[in-house]
Formats: structure tokens, C-alpha cells, sequence
């Protein structure tokens, strides 16, 4: 499982112009199961993405489709770890 934090780098004005693009990027991988929960950081400086993916190299697949990584908006700091602990869906 992976944290991904997102850190942005460029104004707010300028995220905002890809959101909706950020938001069906989102979308697609929460469809396929990979995605369990995200969200901006409070300030919004940028957000969290928890993950579900069976190594870095598919997980990094998925960011590059992300359009804030697309038109470099924003750095991405990744954090894999293991759960023992926590509410699970079957």
C-alpha cells in the first residue's frame, strides 16, 4: 500500500484549471480499485492519495497519467508501506 503526497508548485489558480482533469484521473483509479481515499492537505498545499498497487513501478504508471503531473503542477513524495492494522472491505 502507498501514501502518495502531492506538494504543489505553482499557485492555487493554476490547480484549480486542471482540477476537473485531477478529479476523472482520480475517478478512473478509484473505479479500477486502486485508489481508497484522497484528499487536499489543510492549507491546501497539496494532497493525499492512499493506494492500492502490487509495486512502485504500477503506481508510478498511474501518477504519470495524472494531469498535475503532466504539466509538472505539482512534486509527488511516495510512501510505501505495510498495513497490519485497520478497517478492511472484502
Amino acid at each position: 500500500m502507498f501514501i502518495i503526497e502531492l506538494n504543489y508548485k505553482v499557485p492555487l489558480t493554476e490547480i484549480d484549471a486542471h482540477l476537473e482533469a485531477h478529479r476523472h484521473f482520480l475517478d478512473a483509479y478509484y473505479a479500477s480499485g486502486h485508489f481508497i481515499a484522497s484528499g487536499p492537505k489543510n492549507p491546501r498545499t497539496g494532497g493525499i492519495i492512499l493506494a492500492a498497487f502490487d509495486g512502485q513501478e504500477a503506481l508510478n504508471q498511474a501518477l504519470c497519467q495524472d494531469p498535475f503531473y503532466i504539466h509538472h503542477l505539482a512534486d509527488y513524495k511516495i510512501t510505501e508501506f505495510n498495513p497490519n492494522k485497520g478497517i478492511f472491505q472484502k
